[in-house]
């Protein structure tokens, strides 16, 4: 299985802003230099995040992004379901009225234990694995 790129990006920018002393702030243009990605992109992806209620804008000198919550209370099932734009869940309802095929209830089982399994992973947990050295930010800066 495969995420589109707009769920790895997101995951990364998220992890960049993680890896900075909490409330301290970074500019979507330094997260696009890190990560290479066009500006414009980074945008699309922050107003869903915003929209989620995962970051938080600054205006002005010293402004940017920064996280909303803890790292340790942000997964990264949240993170994914605030911009991926191809919702994989089926209907609940199609599923218990019988009115779905067998692939179709794999997949959403399937859909389902991933999204589970994602939701048990923190920003935090990568934090603590995560290689700083290519994130071009040292922790705590």
């Amino acid at each position: 299985m495969r995420f589109s790129n707009r769920p790895r990006y997101a995951i990364s920018a998220m992890m960049n802003l993680a890896l900075v002393k909490q409330q301290k702030s970074i500019t979507l243009g330094d997260i696009a230099q890190l990560d290479n990605i066009s500006v414009s992109y980074l945008e699309q992806i922050f107003a869903s995040l915003r929209h989620h209620g995962l970051v938080e804008g600054i205006r002005g000198p010293g402004g940017g992004y920064h996280l909303t919550r803890a790292a340790e209370k942000i997964t990264i099932a949240e993170i994914i379901a605030a911009v991926d734009k191809q919702p994989g869940k089926l209907n609940p309802l199609a599923i218990a009225t019988n009115s779905v095929s067998e692939a179709e209830r794999l997949w959403h089982d399937f859909s389902m234990r991933l999204y589970d399994f994602l939701n048990q992973i923190t920003l935090a947990d990568l934090a603590r694995r995560w290689p700083h050295s290519h994130l071009g930010i040292k922790h705590g800066c």
